[in-house]
């Protein structure tokens, strides 16, 4: 075996221990990953085979691998701790509630509201349970300027589009206007209505419908650290 292979051999090797770590759910000792220790992890994975390949061109795979991995470790944590704080709490605020909490690819909070607990058919006035889902929501965002939010409306099929349009959007200003009587800077929140024109489920049932009338709320934190 040749000297010049070594190198990329235990390159490859270092690359391959870092993508198991990615794929990991848990820590040696068995504590669950996190939602930042997680993004590190990937970023590192990618970062380190990234490296490696760009520095065996230049004839040192095993520094590139190094410097990608550190460097990729910085760019997967996106998720910052306030984020992570905050999917908590939503995930707490909406249990048993059929809303959903989720973590978008580009690293954004995502709150879909169902149609049972936001407005009612033809409305958009605030049904009394979403209030309690908004109020966790709007907590401690007024001390935080650097998270933004935006707010989507989608209705059913249901009715045409000259209908469905503006009450997409209304229900979506109603969610806005919530959040700011509540001390969210309105300059910090955007919103679209998208009519029906972003259906989740089947418009021909009436389960599928009431998917598809919903609310979805983003949370973006432009400090990212």
């Amino acid at each position: 075996m040749t000297t010049t292979r070594l190198p990329l051999i235990r390159t490859t090797a270092l690359a391959a221990a870092i993508v198991l770590l990615a794929g990991c759910e848990t820590t040696p000792t068995g504590r669950p990953l996190g939602e930042r220790e997680k993004g590190t992890a990937t970023g590192a994975a990618i970062g380190a085979v990234a490296g490696a390949v760009i520095g065996s061109a230049s004839g040192d795979a095993g520094k590139g691998a190094l410097i990608g991995a550190a460097a990729g470790a910085v760019a997967g944590n996106l998720w910052s701790k306030s984020m992570e704080d905050k999917r908590r709490e939503m995930e707490r605020a909406t249990a048993g509630t059929g809303a959903q909490v989720t973590r978008t690819a580009d690293n954004q909070l995502k709150l879909e509201v169902p149609a049972d607990i936001s407005f009612a058919t033809g409305s958009a006035t605030i049904e009394p349970r979403l209030r309690s889902v908004l109020d966790a929501f709007a907590n401690g965002l007024s001390n935080q300027p650097t998270m933004y939010v935006r707010i989507v409306g989608h209705t059913d099929s249901t009715g045409s589009d000259a209908v469905n349009d503006p009450l997409s959007l209304r229900r979506a200003n109603s969610v806005r206007d919530y959040l700011t009587d509540r001390g969210v800077a309105a300059s910090r929140i955007e919103t679209f209505g998208r009519g029906s024109r972003e259906p989740i489920a089947s418009n021909d049932t009436p389960e599928g419908r009431a998917k598809n009338r919903r609310v979805e709320i983003f949370l973006r934190d432009t400090a990212k650290g």
